[in-house]
């Protein structure tokens, strides 16, 4: 089956306000870039995000956060986002942090059909508060839900017209379980390929999880922290 659509425009296409995304990446690397700046340009408002982060100000999702796009992040680091601070302290934006791995966890879950799992991370802090504990091995561990969304939107490095893909480096972080747990999964890629030139031992997620992928355009190579050595 041919998945190939021509541009963000038609791949962000039955996306509407209040629906509930997953946008892969870490940090800037591996962020669908096309597709945030697709739903920049749609004006589409109300949506909740679940991403390992926010972006920067005026980068990834910080791009949404400044048009009022977003009234929910379920993320796990935030830090580098002025506005997402800013929203969140005034009320403005619903947050819910989640421990790095838990997130990961919950999408991959949400992808494999599994409800909930028991996890020792956040015992004992606000993440645990109104969730069931139980004890195995006479430790602690926190009942937490799988993570679904209405759609995913995902980043790679290749892919080919029947939705297999290949991602690179630290881009293989969030992406792959994203892209299994979106009721329709959109593919950013950044080189697209006939079907059948693709090894098959080097894909990291089969074109069964995907339903629309394109070849992207014009992508950055952010640094979040840049830190530099003096000469002396």
């Amino acid at each position: 089956m041919d998945k190939k659509v021509h541009s963000s425009k038609e791949a962000i296409a039955g996306i509407k306000d209040n629906m509930t995304l997953m946008l892969g990446g870490f940090g800037l690397c591996g962020i669908p870039e096309n597709c945030i700046s697709e739903l920049v340009r749609a004006n589409i408002q109300g949506l909740t995000c679940i991403s390992n982060n926010a972006g920067v100000d005026d980068f990834g999702l910080g791009l949404l956060l400044q048009k009022k796009q977003i009234k929910k992040m379920i993320s796990s680091y935030v830090g580098e986002n002025d506005e997402f601070e800013r929203q969140m302290l005034s009320g403005e934006l619903e947050v819910d942090l989640i421990p790095q791995g838990s997130l990961a966890a919950r999408c991959y879950a949400g992808g494999a059909g599994i409800p909930a799992f028991f996890t020792p991370a956040g015992y004992g802090t606000e993440v645990a508060q109104g969730k069931e504990i139980r004890y195995f091995n006479g430790k602690p561990h926190l009942l937490e839900e799988a993570l679904y969304a209405d759609f995913a939107i995902v980043k790679a490095w290749k892919g080919d017209w029947d939705g297999n893909l290949v991602f690179k480096g630290t881009a293989r972080n969030f992406n792959p379980a994203m892209a299994m747990a979106g009721k329709i999964t959109i593919a950013e890629v950044e080189e697209l390929v006939p079907s059948g030139e693709l090894d098959p031992n080097y894909i990291h997620t089969p074109g069964v999880f995907v339903q629309r992928i394109f070849q992207g355009a014009n992508y950055e190579k952010r640094i979040e922290q840049r830190t530099v050595r003096s000469k002396s």
